[in-house]
């Protein structure tokens, strides 16, 4: 548990049409706010300031707590603060949450600057280039003139991978962990279910939801994508065939296991901190992932911009994202002749190991980053 205590911070930008942040879609978006946290110092040289991507359901509050009494810290701490692997004494940590983002970003559940009403559905459909845009922009207000390093899991990992193609120059390593390049049929497949769960609630009348409604939809979608968090051998560790209240089943459709009423947990806890129409607006944006498209599908070619050092990072258990994307990823780098690490980490924990393996994890990236900035400072 961490006393390290952050505050969160707001940019505005985009206020004026010529400011605005233009999309994938053809739109444009007005009046943007980016929620973000920083910990440690900027050095005098700059060399020294690491971006983190969160995953889909994550937010800006990756360490510490922002009030003493705050039962929880941030989804991160115990990979950054001072004297971590991601030692907050040496490097600049900044995270934000991502547009579309419910976290204090713009997202659909915004004010709508030319209605006054909020988004809701008629916010614009984004992608991750999109979110990087604006995680530019933040990089600008920041007056950070390179990254040493952008490190994210999962969609975070997406993220990482769209900076190293749209702005080359200005990071010197990305560290993608239990990603991919480009989303799988299978991947979209549970978005879509996940989705369509979301559209049928009668509660959520077309996204234009009250606050206290109750969102089935949203955590049946939660439970669906948890399970894809986890790997067989982890659901048995944790689980079993245990049931949750009687010594016999119930013959009945209400919660017999254990399985079935930690997933219901997960569901609604979820709803109470996260917004059903982000929950569509982030998972079509992972569907559209593909950096691939960029070069008709020919990956390598697509990486061709690329030059920073790379560590790539999968897991043995995630079925999600499993190794062999991340392998697809390293080859296409080497081809370019890239400066690439990759490791599988051997873990029963699924694709949720990039949040649990923080000691194997720690000690990759506290090395690599330490590398990474002897190598900057040496030249």
């Amino acid at each position: 548990m961490s006393d390290n205590l952050v505050k969160p911070e707001n940019f505005l930008f985009g206020e004026s049409e010529k400011d605005a942040l233009e999309l994938d879609c053809g739109k444009k978006l007005h009046s943007v706010n980016i929620r973000y946290e920083t910990y440690g110092e900027l050095s005098p040289d700059g060399t020294n300031a690491v971006l983190i991507q969160h995953a889909l359901s994550g937010d800006a509050h990756v360490s510490g707590k922002h009030a003493p009494d705050d039962k929880k810290s941030g989804w991160w701490d115990e990979m950054i603060g001072p004297g971590k692997y991601l030692d907050t004494n040496k490097y600049f940590v900044v995270c934000s949450n991502v547009i579309g983002g419910c976290a204090g970003s713009t997202g659909p559940r915004s004010i709508n600057p030319k209605t006054g009403k909020l988004y809701n559905m008629d916010f614009p459909v984004i992608t991750i280039a999109d979110m990087v845009r604006a995680q530019k922009r933040l990089m600008e207000h920041l007056k950070i003139k390179k990254w040493l390093s952008i490190v994210g899991g999962s969609m975070g990992g997406m993220q990482a991978l769209e900076w190293a193609i749209d702005y080359p120059d200005l990071m010197e390593s990305v560290i993608p962990i239990a990603t991919t390049a480009r989303l799988s049929p299978q991947a979209i497949a549970f978005d879509w279910v996940g989705r369509q769960a979301i559209l049928a609630d009668s509660n959520w009348h077309d996204g234009n939801y009250s606050e206290g409604d109750t969102q089935k939809g949203l955590s049946i979608a939660r439970m669906l994508a948890h399970i894809t968090y986890l790997s067989d051998e982890s659901m048995k560790n944790k689980f079993g065939r245990e049931l949750q209240d009687s010594p016999s089943y119930s013959f009945a459709f209400k919660r017999d296991f254990t399985v079935e009423s930690y997933l219901e947990y997960q569901g609604q806890r979820f709803t109470e901190r996260f917004d059903a129409n982000s929950y569509l607006y982030i998972t079509r944006a992972t569907d559209y992932f593909d950096i691939s498209a960029k070069a008709d599908g020919d990956l390598a070619k697509a990486l061709e911009p690329v030059k920073c050092h790379f560590l790539v990072v999968s897991f043995s258990s995630d079925w999600l994202f499993p190794a062999s994307q991340s392998e697809d990823l390293v080859k296409a780098l080497l081809k370019n002749q890239c400066e690439v690490s990759y490791c599988e980490v051997q873990s029963s924990y699924g694709h949720d190991a990039f949040l649990l393996e923080v000691d194997t994890l720690g000690k990759m990236i506290s090395d690599f980053l330490h590398n990474r900035q002897e190598a900057v400072r040496g030249r």
